[in-house]
């Protein structure tokens, strides 16, 4: 069976459901707030979606079904860098590569279309199963942040990691074959 990730521009029918999964506990554990996302809080931060030339959002689709959401941010065209992040809030598309791709896609999207030379993203020391994936798509640490946010009452670390253009063209035949293996349409 060959699973199909679309991914999409935010829309206005997105509304409520980014503010479900923002809020459900397999997402919140891995964000840097911890209290619960009000309607209002959350109808600020989407209504200026728009506004916003410095980042961009898009809808994760697996087989036409909304799972999760990546975003760019920070982008800085001077400096030629910008940060990113992404989560499923689908259990059931995990461990189906949906990541990976995701992570080609946002990757090719930032040194291609956009034209950047960096790429960078910080994730929480204690959710390895991410950064090793950045680490395998050939990020490296490039800082680790001792004490900096707070989750659930205890202070935690966070790993800083980068991604150069250069690095990348290093790295994008083994991860296309990688995702070719899985069943995914990877361009050459």
């Amino acid at each position: 069976m060959t699973t199909t990730v679309s991914l999409r521009d935010v829309a206005e029918a997105d509304r409520d459901q980014l503010l479900t999964w923002r809020n459900s506990p397999e997402v919140s554990a891995y964000m840097y707030s911890d209290h619960p996302i009000s309607r209002e809080e959350h109808d600020r931060w989407f209504d200026a979606l728009p506004l916003r030339r410095d980042r961009r959002y898009w809808i994760i689709e697996v087989d036409g079904e909304r799972v999760g959401l990546v975003n760019l941010t920070d982008i800085d065209h001077t400096h030629g860098r910008c940060a990113w992040a992404y989560y499923l809030a689908s259990p059931k598309v995990r461990g189906l590569g949906v990541g990976s791709y995701v992570e080609f896609w946002a990757i090719e999207h930032v040194f291609g279309a956009l034209g950047l030379n960096k790429l960078w993203c910080e994730v929480l020391l204690s959710n390895e199963a991410v950064w090793k994936l950045h680490e395998t798509h050939g990020f490296q640490r490039e800082a680790l942040f001792r004490e900096h946010v707070v989750k659930n009452g205890q202070r935690v670390d966070v790993v800083g990691l980068g991604l150069l253009a250069r690095d990348w063209a290093d790295k994008r035949a083994e991860m296309a074959a990688r995702l070719r293996g899985k069943g995914y349409d990877i361009p050459a």
